[in-house]
């Protein structure tokens, strides 16, 4: 597929107009509800699969598919993001009115950190082909971590920015509305929200790490690649406030995703010997996807969801974001 330097800028530009609409809408602090978040995930999800009109009349139909593919592989990874930040934000008490705000900065962080992984990692590709059986051994090595349920183990307390941070410059034990930066007897001082942001970027880098060698295996076109991780990264914040709710009814999802992740990887590893299309390819991710999801639902029914463990909303007592724990 031939990218033109104006379509990746029409691409980038309508990017960041989402970005900003996103932003505008929410302005004002407020708590999202339920209903809000279940919309917004609905429209970010019918605005990513839409994008695949723009790949078919650019790319035609085997692009179409590997977008498509690719978008329905990183949104569903994304899903383990999501309860990784609830738990940043727990961990931080974000008050509701801020967690938008934390969460889109966390959002641009992933799509610039994205970006540059993707890039480096085409490059990689293009001019070592040995690579190919690293991200595939990456892609091994993450589904069997995500099967003993290791990718849970997330420590905001021990994050290595934080910790930078903390030496750096003192960090208020309170939040100063959307400021980051605030003066404390004349000092300059960080508010916890300048924190919660660096935990946020950095822990996204480390989903990068597992999730951009993924969309790897289904297609080698950054276009392609950089644009199924955008629109699946966008509405990250919707989703949170809704899967926060409803965590425990997926139960076996992340089973899904590491067989998923194994799927790839093996494809990855094999594929000079063993080819299969994209939509054969396509086909397999979303059974095994739809069949986790379904499952979950199923032996879950009767269920009321319930808040994360360590959410905002789940937490009665807050943390001193400045301080260790």
């Amino acid at each position: 597929m031939e990218v033109s330097l104006w379509m990746w800028g029409t691409t980038l530009a309508f990017v960041l107009i989402l970005v900003l609409v996103d932003l505008f809408v929410h302005r004002k602090p407020a708590e999202t509800t339920l209903k809000e978040a279940a919309w917004a995930t609905l429209i970010w999800t019918v605005i990513g699969l839409a994008f695949s009109g723009v790949v078919l009349a650019e790319g035609g139909g085997t692009a179409t598919g590997q977008y498509v593919a690719g978008y329905l592989l990183e949104r569903t990874l994304s899903i383990d993001n999501v309860f990784v930040f609830v738990l940043i934000l727990g961990y931080f008490a974000v008050p509701s009115a801020l967690e938008h705000r934390a969460l889109l900065f966390g959002v641009l962080a992933a799509l610039v950190l994205r970006a540059v992984f993707i890039f480096v990692g085409a490059a990689a590709l293009d001019h070592l082909s040995w690579m190919t059986y690293v991200f595939g051994a990456i892609l091994l090595v993450t589904a069997a971590k995500l099967m003993r349920g290791g990718e849970d183990e997330v420590d905001p307390a021990r994050n290595v920015a934080l910790r930078l941070l903390r030496r750096v410059v003192p960090v208020t034990d309170r939040y100063h509305d959307h400021k980051l930066l605030v003066r404390v007897g004349g000092r300059r001082a960080a508010t916890p929200l300048l924190a919660v942001l660096l935990v946020l970027g950095t822990t996204d880098l480390v989903f990068a790490v597992d999730s951009i060698p993924a969309i790897f295996a289904v297609t080698r076109e950054p276009y392609l690649v950089f644009t199924s991780n955008a629109f699946a990264v966008l509405g990250l914040r919707s989703m949170s406030v809704l899967l926060a709710r409803v965590v425990d009814r997926f139960e076996y999802l992340k089973h899904a995703l590491a067989i998923v992740l194994a799927f790839v990887g093996l494809h990855m590893i094999v594929e000079d010997w063993v080819h299969l299309s994209i939509w054969a390819s396509l086909a397999i991710i979303g059974t095994i996807l739809g069949g986790g999801i379904g499952i979950s639902l199923f032996a879950t029914r009767g269920q009321r969801g319930h808040e994360v463990a360590g959410s905002p909303a789940a937490s009665s007592t807050p943390t001193d974001p400045s301080k260790e724990h």
